[in-house]
């Protein structure tokens, strides 16, 4: 496995505007993983010009940090950042995690595409299975924004032929499912990813251990940063609403890793 360089230090940030029409419950995913080491992190909401101090931090599968917060009125304002550290330990994986990575999800319909997988890759095991259905995946979609819906799952992906990195995550996920091989999604801060936003990948958990799939192939993999984690989309989403109606007005993405590796490492990645 290619080892980070001991001396990275990954600087992530986000800035988050929502115009708030009623009273609304929030749920934010967008701090790094916990397990990460920092060297600086910090979270402010501001509600009209008010800091809001009534901010639950919850921890989820894989050290994920979700924060959930109410809100009035208003225009409400998240802004996130953090100095991530090298040296930190790659992904375990329980009895439980495992078994739910192999059943079909809302948007990872692997028992659908029991078919297709078996045809496409037959004999295939392993670290080699993994990487082939990346790449099947890859060379099959086309990376188009505005060709999916938020309600589109794998099947819908590979019909259209296209979409964006949370449909290839999707669709890698359900095609190793449907081979009874474990898988998820991961969010992540992506350094080099272009445009920058929040970035999704998939994970299989081959030969003991969590590999990283990135099917879009738009970012080099090395220094990718863990936030949530889960079946798909509808847990690892970094922003969910209820009880209340919001606008989106803005939301902005940093990451760069110093110093920086542009080039993509080949190999076996894990992601922390």
């Amino acid at each position: 496995m290619p080892e980070p360089l001991a001396d990275v230090t990954t600087e992530v940030s986000c800035h988050v505007a929502l115009d708030i029409s009623s009273s609304i419950d929030l749920a934010f995913q967008v701090a790094v993983a916990a397990q990460y080491p920092l060297a600086s992190e910090s979270l402010q909401v501001v509600l009209d010009g008010r800091g809001l101090d009534d901010v639950d931090e919850l921890t989820g599968e894989a050290g994920g940090r979700t924060h959930i917060l109410s809100a009035g009125p208003g225009r409400l304002e998240l802004t996130y950042r953090a100095e991530v550290c090298a040296g930190r330990p790659a992904a375990a994986a329980t009895a439980g995690e495992l078994l739910v990575a192999t059943r079909p999800s809302r948007y990872a319909e692997s028992d659908r595409l029991i078919g297709v997988a078996a045809t496409e890759f037959s004999g295939l095991r392993g670290v080699k299975l993994a990487e082939t259905v990346r790449d099947w995946v890859h060379g099959r979609l086309a990376y188009v924004t505005g060709t999916s819906r938020p309600t589109d799952g794998a099947v819908e992906t590979l019909l259209a032929g296209a979409g964006v990195c949370r449909d290839y995550a999707h669709l890698v996920v359900a095609l190793l499912r449907a081979l009874d091989v474990p898988a998820r999604v991961a969010s992540v801060y992506a350094p080099g990813l272009f445009p920058m936003d929040f970035h999704a990948v998939a994970e299989a958990w081959v030969e003991g251990r969590w590999v990283l799939l990135d099917a879009t192939g738009l970012a080099p993999r090395t220094h990718m940063v863990r936030i949530a984690t889960g079946r798909d989309a509808a847990d690892t989403a970094w922003l969910t609403s209820a009880r209340g109606q919001m606008q989106l007005e803005s939301i902005d993405v940093g990451v760069v890793a110093v110093p920086w590796m542009s080039a993509e490492t080949p190999g076996v990645v894990e992601l922390p």
